[in-house]
Parts: C-alpha cells; structure tokens; sequence
C-alpha cells in the first residue's frame, strides 16, 4: 500500500468510528479490483491470479457459455471452435478445438486465464500451456451442482462474483422446480445415442447421465466403465430400451436404423426422440433447457404403457 495512503487511513482513524469506515472504504476501493483471486477447478487445481483475469479464453463450448452466464463475457478474447453460444462469442478470435490447439496464437493473446476442457482438450497440448506459465483453469461439470459452483468460481476469478451468484442461485432454483415436478415418475429405461457408426453413447458419470436420472429414467450402459464407449447393437437389442434418444443439433437419421428392429421397445412404442445435443452434452447453464426437454420425453414414453 502507498505510504500517502497509510498516512491518510491513519489520519481517517481518529474520527468516528462510522465516519472513518466509510472513508477509509473509499480509500481502498481503487485497490479491490487489484486484490489477488483464487479457486479450484474441476481438477482439485487451486488457481491464483494477482487479480480478476481482464484477459481470458475458452477452450470448450460448455465453457464458454459458462463465463458469460457468470459475467465474464466482456473478458474473453478467443474461444475454441465450436463456441457458438451467446451470439457475442461468434465474434471472437478462434484458436484451435479439441484435437489441436494453436498454441503460438494463445499465447501471443497473453491471457490471464485460460479456461479448458479436462477430458476435451489434448492433455498434452494443456501440459504445453502450463509449462509456459500460463493460469489454466480445468472444466469438467458431471453433474448440476458443478455447473452451479462453476459460475461462481468462474465468476470469482473474473471479478463478477455477484454475476455468478445470481447466476447459480437461478439454475439451482430452476433445478429444484424441475426434480420437485418428476421425483415421482416411474422408472424408464433409456439408451442416448451420441454417435451412429461406431455407435457411441455415455456412461453414468457423463452430465447427461444426470440428467436422465433426474427425469427418473435409467440409462442401461451407465455402469461401463468409458465415459463415452462404443458399443454393439447387439448389446441396445439385449438390453431393449423403452427410449431411444439421439442427440442431434439438426433432424437426420440418426435414428432410422433402430426401425428394422420392430420388437424392440423403443420400436414398437415409437419412442425414438431426437434432442438437441447442443443442451444436453454441454455442461453450462442451458443443460437445464435439455433436462427439461429430456423429462417432457421420459413421460410421453409412460403414457403409452399399456
């Protein structure tokens, strides 16, 4: 702290107590914004900054959509391929996606902080950018209470704590209206179809895997151990889903392959749905839009048990 300052608190100190606290607060508000920040990301990593990053770029969509809900839009300067929502960050610079990342661009951007994606970003290529003594900050929301503390840490480390508080309150809020309408429904069987040829689909510790748990229903290849693995379509007949659900930011035929097999249950009772894989895999703020979705689903299919 300057020596003029400390001359002045001093001198602050010898009026009323209210009166001094006031000045004395004015006094050191200039210097907030300067204060050191800290959190921990989805790794256990506690990252420090000096101060609220000004500069910071998203290496992941789920991400990205992150620092806006939580005020840090204004800071970003380059995101990651894909970053298509808000709108706002369809402007910025990109610097790579999952499989390469520019990394001379990144640092020539000189960020404060750089947000990444755990399990999305070449682990290598993150171990480059740290090694270059860059602040990086691991994003891997599994479930929706992650997603809530990730706005406030998010928003913590950009200087927008109240932004992100807001923010959190709002999902947990809206989460809690969404498990309070369906903790009653009846159990559904369901297999979410992430890619065709192979065919892929997720395992319980994957964000959708809450999503259909909260809806009630149970996703038979939950307990492989993958996040994302590839199975047979002699496994989705043997286990017979009641639904099949495909992620898709588009209408296709992701799903017309499954109507040569009649008697499977998704089948036979027309449950073969479509959803935005947009809301539902990236874990931010709208994955509570795809739960939603998700659930009004799940109950379509249970009115058509006989």
């Amino acid at each position: 702290m300057p020596r003029p300052l400390r001359a002045a608190i001093k001198k602050q100190l010898g009026k009323r107590p209210a009166a001094a606290c006031a000045a004395i607060l004015l006094m050191l508000w200039p210097f907030a914004a300067l204060a050191a920040v800290s959190a921990q990301d989805d790794a256990g990593h506690t990252i420090t900054l000096p101060a609220p990053a000004r500069r910071i770029i998203s290496l992941a969509p789920h991400a990205t959509e992150l620092l806006y809900a939580a005020g840090a839009g204004d800071a970003l300067v380059a995101v990651g391929k894909f970053s298509d929502y808000p709108v706002q960050a369809t402007r910025l610079p990109l610097v790579g996606d999952s499989a390469a990342l520019d990394l001379e661009r990144i640092v020539a951007l000189k960020p404060d902080l750089v947000v990444v994606w755990g399990s999305g970003n070449s682990a290598p290529q993150i171990a480059r950018l740290r090694s270059l003594g860059l602040s990086i900050f691991e994003s891997e929301p599994r479930d929706f209470a992650t997603v809530a503390s990730s706005l406030e840490r998010l928003a913590h480390l950009a200087g927008s704590d109240a932004v992100g508080a807001a923010a959190a309150a709002n999902f947990r809020a809206r989460l809690q209206r969404i498990a309070h309408t369906y903790r009653q429904r009846a159990p559904v069987r369901v297999f979410y179809q992430i890619w065709r040829e192979p065919l892929m689909t997720l395992n319980d510790q994957h964000m959708v895997s809450a999503a259909i748990r909260l809806c009630g229903g149970e996703n038979i290849f939950g307990k492989l151990p993958r996040l994302a693995p590839t199975v047979g379509i002699e496994d989705v007949l043997e286990a017979d889903p009641e639904v099949i659900i495909a992620g898709s930011s588009a209408r296709d035929d992701s799903l017309d392959a499954w109507r040569r097999f009649p008697r499977l249950t998704a089948v036979a009772r027309n449950n073969l749905f479509l959803l935005d894989s947009n809301i539902m895999t990236r874990a931010g703020p709208r994955v509570l839009d795809g739960t939603d979705a998700l659930c009004q689903l799940l109950d379509a299919a249970r009115r058509k048990r006989k």
